[in-house]
């Protein structure tokens, strides 16, 4: 039986894209440019292979931290929407925490706390976040390094997009909350309210920020952050009518996960 909440609430069963539109989800990157340059060409490969009426490539965010080339990814992501704008980047917490930490550095921020010095290597900056001085002087030699292009895409990275039955965001929604007035940082912040809800929502929310060893596949959201900075394996979700599939990325090449009949 489909499970539905009041009218407007869907089912990821039931859960469509829109006539003739294939599109590709994936989660975060984190410096992980190997990966995302192979999941891109294994996208390309089944676009050619297969051609849809059209597509979409979705990111969900958080591009940089952690990971080893956080630079890199940023370039890839920018040089790809300049080519086709039909590849789409969402903002990130993190993508976000580092915009806000060159406005105004903190020793004790996300960028500094978790990840940034990764991202500010990739740069060839090498930054010590230990005191409030050197944090300021950090975020001095990050932003004299980075090119302005990088800095000006970060800061105006979308935080959702829609696309027939599916919200795509960062992190999730305030469940109960129209869509159209979700708050903005709950896109890229929320978690516990958002995953412990059982609600139908108005669509099936696509997410990440909270990394999963296994992709999570329920009625309200599809997560598709599986921590590629550290497991080495990116994930992204495939729409195309009433099909959806999970596609992974690792080393050893591409595999699908999983897929409705």
């Amino acid at each position: 039986m489909t499970e539905r909440i009041g009218t407007e609430g869907i089912h990821l069963t039931d859960a469509a894209g829109p006539a003739g539109l294939r599109i590709y989800a994936i989660g975060d990157v984190h410096g992980r440019l190997d990966l995302l340059e192979a999941m891109h060409e294994a996208i390309r490969a089944e676009i050619d292979d297969n051609p849809p009426g059209d597509w979409r490539v979705v990111h969900v965010g958080d591009y940089i931290d952690r990971g080893p080339d956080s630079k890199g990814v940023i370039d890839f992501l920018i040089r790809a929407i300049h080519t086709d704008a039909r590849y789409i980047a969402l903002a990130g917490n993190h993508d976000a925490g580092l915009v806000d930490f060159l406005a105004d550095p903190n020793a004790e921020s996300l960028f500094a706390r978790h990840g940034g010095r990764q991202t500010a290597l990739s740069y060839g900056v090498e930054a010590d976040f230990s005191s409030q001085a050197l944090a300021w002087e950090a975020a001095t030699r990050l932003r004299a390094a980075m090119p302005r292009e990088h800095l000006e895409f970060l800061a105006k990275l979308p935080r959702s997009v829609a696309f027939g039955d599916f919200f795509f965001c960062h992190a999730g929604i305030r469940p109960g909350v129209p869509l159209a007035r979700q708050n903005p940082e709950d896109l890229i912040w929320i978690r516990s309210a958002f995953l412990d809800s059982p609600l139908l929502h108005e669509k099936v929310v696509v997410h990440g920020h909270t990394p999963s060893s296994v992709p999570e596949i329920l009625p309200n959201r599809v997560n598709v952050d599986t921590a590629a900075f550290s497991t080495g394996v990116l994930t992204a979700l495939s729409v195309e009518g009433t099909r959806k599939r999970i596609l992974q990325m690792s080393a050893n090449g591409q595999r699908e996960a999983w897929t409705t009949p």
